[in-house]
């Protein structure tokens, strides 16, 4: 008779096969979560954090019979699901090696890849552990059986918490988990994360407004590099996409030195332009550099991480597609071309290298132009502080509680008054309002005052017991097919001709602007188009040169936590620090910038204005981030055009923005009343009245009427085009703005144009400090370093490449005779 080995035995033995030792986070993990404690665990990637929850809930079921799904696994992204299946695979075959006498956990995988058969198979006999992502557990809670089904759940384990954190996706999860909590009220939650600023807010937000539970923290010295490739001649003029491509030949000399690098990309359209530009550097490595993103088709994608594990790639070109927590053991350094635009996103790309104890992680930053050598310095010391962003739960979106809604009267039904209680034990709903709550009732029962008499939306509907349900099977089957939180631009899958390789997907919009013949540039090939049918581009291996894609979307902006430590950092410049390798790389730029106007400190507003042959130039930098300065430079021209009638252009970018009149303009002395600070309330209604905020609020609504289930991307098959969802939309806003301007989905695409695109709140909060500095109102001669990237940002907007490339070789000759002079 085989004896059982003590727990800790075995996990020791496991351990020590490897050779490692167990951290004393791991410990106190597995220790709280044998006493039924829920909690968040916060340590450095690469550390052991799945081992140490995934052991945790092994150890605590030991010495019982485990039957049905017992540990669920939440994962932001398919490829991380799979990758997480395996790790957990490896080290549960081995603990079931230590002890053989130790219960058999069955493991399943459902993701959006999963199979029928497989998903079949779930359903029929549910694993022990099953690993999947936010919209396949909705999914499974649609189930008319779903109660039973999680009958005997114990653990919930949510993976890269703060990827979900603060979006829509993290809302779903926040549902799905409170219904889990109602069905299993002694439910153990665990979420794990690396990178996140607000740790008592995120693990409130994971276990509820009332949910009590642990945060441990790993207090491990994991050694981290981070550093810069400096230019061999950083410009005084910066601006963006122009020192990128010189520092290729940098780029290629790391990768040479190294045995696996990842090279990260803010967009997939930057993803392919640097792939390229490193094959035409080393033409020899076509079969060694791969490219990584997310519009590529699953199978390119995972052959380019099985690629990756074992060591058979020199570099892969990536975005945040490989941000998460994938294990590639082989990876040695990891390249940030241009900005991080976040603290977090560094640190988190950072642990892409050296994934496991006691490996050292080095990040390197490649800077596009010489104001990211100034962010490089900046994300330096905001790391050394400890300053990284907080996240937030997106507040009542009732898209997402409406799909919640839906979903719930498919898996058995629900009381109202039961589920209202259940949802408000999250904090996305926690104050939720009763009107609110009639409303979504009303719009899955009727579709709302404006469209009861129509079938299609009578989708939940009472019985005679009161209990709410999905009675047509038809509504239930289009529920299902789209689920979910992610909602993209119409895409075009682009398919060697005639029925060959599927490489991925393209922008509808960027396949309608070309022509049979045309060529571009995809999934590291050039491809010249056949012909488009059926939302399918079908191409065959093209030659000489063609066009990029270019994506929706890809510009991040600046976070708050980066922007200030980089006016801090500029601050120390103005007082003579530039004792590190970028300031003093950046030292040309700054010391022109002190001596043609000034530099931005936390104390001073920095405006600076130009006559110029254009006309009358304010250029202003409150260091905000892109979307607010857009928001903040639209509200400043309105309230210009109130002291005068005139017409403006804008430039923005993330330090700052320009308006330029053609009028003339005394900026200095209207300047005080233009940037006046009012209530949150009075700037949001600026705002409104400032832009064509209708016209933006549209385009927000198709997203939201997709996951409210209001119009439906199709079936597979017959999906529909960009231009058949933006109509179908548009006819409901338009129905809602003229006969139900009450609507909740209606509310809600102004709500988030105006906090989300437009971050009104972070555009109030930048106006009130820049009213709370001294002014530094400068005069210039000619255009300023800070000036130089608008104006360039400006002409890009309305030049073609040719003129706009000739405009900035002339103006840039000027300024670099000026400056030598």
């Amino acid at each position: 008779m085989l004896e059982r080995i003590d727990a800790a035995d075995a996990v020791a033995q496991l351990f020590k096969a490897r050779g490692w030792r167990p951290f004393d986070f791991q410990k106190d993990v597995w220790a709280r979560m044998a006493a039924g404690e829920s909690g968040l665990l916060h340590a450095t990637t690469g550390s052991g954090k799945t081992l140490a929850v995934a052991l945790g809930a092994w150890h605590a079921l030991l010495q019982e019979e485990v039957q049905g799904l017992t540990l669920l696994w939440v994962t932001p992204m398919r490829a991380l699901a799979a990758d997480t299946m395996r790790a957990l695979g490896e080290a549960l075959d081995a603990l079931e090696t230590l002890d053989p006498t130790s219960p058999r956990w069955t493991r399943g995988l459902r993701t959006g890849d999963t199979s029928s058969s497989q998903r079949a198979a779930q359903s029929r006999k549910p694993p022990t552990l099953l690993v999947t992502t936010p919209e396949s557990l909705s999914l499974l809670l649609s189930r008319e059986n779903a109660q039973d089904y999680f009958s005997h759940l114990r653990f919930v384990v949510v993976d890269e918490w703060h990827e979900l954190l603060g979006n829509k996706r993290g809302v779903q999860t926040q549902l799905a988990l409170a219904r889990l909590r109602r069905w299993r009220p002694g439910l153990v939650t665990w979420g794990m994360s690396a990178t996140l600023g607000d740790l008592q807010a995120a693990k409130r937000t994971l276990l509820g407004p009332r949910g009590a539970g642990a945060l441990v923290e790993a207090r491990l010295k994991k050694k981290l590099i981070i550093d810069t490739l400096i230019p061999d001649a950083p410009e005084r003029f910066p601006w963006a996409g122009h020192l990128g491509v010189k520092m290729a030949p940098q780029v290629v000399a790391e990768i040479e030195a190294h045995k696996s690098t990842l090279v990260f990309t803010n967009t997939r359209a930057q993803a392919e332009l640097w792939r390229q530009h490193l094959l035409r550097l080393r033409p020899d490595w076509e079969d060694c550099v791969a490219i990584h993103h997310g519009s590529l088709a699953q199978e390119e994608r995972d052959a380019v991480e099985r690629a990756l594990k074992v060591g058979d790639l020199k570099a892969v070109v990536c975005t945040s597609s490989l941000d998460l927590g994938v294990d590639f053991l082989p990876v040695e350094r990891v390249l940030q071309i241009g900005s991080p635009k976040g603290v977090a996103r560094l640190l988190q790309r950072a642990g892409r290298s050296g994934h496991a104890p006691g490996r050292v992680s080095r990040v390197t930053m490649v800077p596009s132009h010489s104001l990211e050598l100034v962010e490089s310095a900046a994300a330096q010391a905001a790391i050394r502080r400890g300053r990284v962003e907080s996240r937030v739960s997106p507040v009542a979106p009732l898209d997402v509680l409406a799909q919640h809604l839906v979903t719930v009267g498919m898996g058995g039904g629900f009381l109202p008054d039961d589920l209202l209680a259940e949802v408000r034990e999250t904090v996305a709903y926690e104050t939720l309002s009763d009107e609110s709550w009639r409303w979504c009732l009303d719009f899955v029962r009727q579709g709302g005052p404006t469209l009861r008499a129509y079938p299609d939306y009578r989708r939940v509907v009472p019985d005679a017991k009161g209990v709410w349900r999905v009675r047509d099977k038809r509504l239930a089957l289009r529920h299902r097919l789209n689920i979910g939180a992610i909602v993209s631009d119409a895409s075009v899958m682009v398919q060697y001709a005639p029925r060959g390789q599927k490489l991925g997907t393209v922008e509808e919009s960027f396949v309608a602007r070309m022509k049979p013949g045309d060529k571009f540039w995809f999934a590291g090939r050039l491809l010249e188009l056949v012909s488009v049918r059926d939302l399918t581009a079908f191409v065959k291996k093209g030659a000489g040169g063609g066009a990029t894609p270019r994506w929706m979307g890809g510009r991040m902006p600046l976070s708050t936590t980066l922007a200030d430590e980089m006016v801090e950092t500029l601050a120390r410049a103005a007082e003579g620090d530039i004792a590190s390798p970028e300031m003093r790389a950046a030292a040309p730029l700054i010391k022109l910038q002190q001596r043609w106007s000034a530099l931005p400190t936390p104390q001073t507003l920095l405006a600076e204005t130009l006559k110029s042959r254009e006309g009358w130039h304010l250029f202003l930098y409150p260091f905000a981030g892109r979307n607010a300065h857009l928001g903040l430079a639209s509200l400043i021209a309105w309230r210009a055009a109130q002291i005068a009638p005139g017409t403006f252009s804008i430039a923005v970018n993330d330090y700052g923005f320009e308006l330029l009149s053609a009028g003339a303009r005394d900026w200095a002395a209207d300047l005080p009343r233009l940037i006046a600070a009012h209530s949150l309330g009075a700037t949001r209604d600026e705002v409104v009245q400032s832009l064509n905020a209708a016209e933006l609020a549209r385009r927000r609504f198709r997203d939201i009427a997709q996951i409210a289930g209001l119009v439906i991307t199709g079936y597979p098959g017959e999906r529909k085009s960009a231009r058949q969802l933006q109509a179908s939309s548009s006819l409901f806003y338009d129905v809602f703005r003229k006969y139900d301007p009450e609507n909740g989905l209606l509310q809600q695409a102004e709500r988030e144009l105006l906090e989300d695109e437009l971050d009104v709140r972070r555009l109030h909060e930048a106006l009130t400090r820049m009213n709370a500095r001294r002014l530094d109102c400068v005069a210039l001669r000619r255009c300023s370093p800070l000036a130089f990237p608008l104006i360039a940002e400006r002409f890009r907007e309305s030049l073609s490449t040719e003129s706009f490339n000739a405009r900035i070789e002339r103006l840039l000759a000027q300024l670099n005779s000026a400056a030598d002079a």
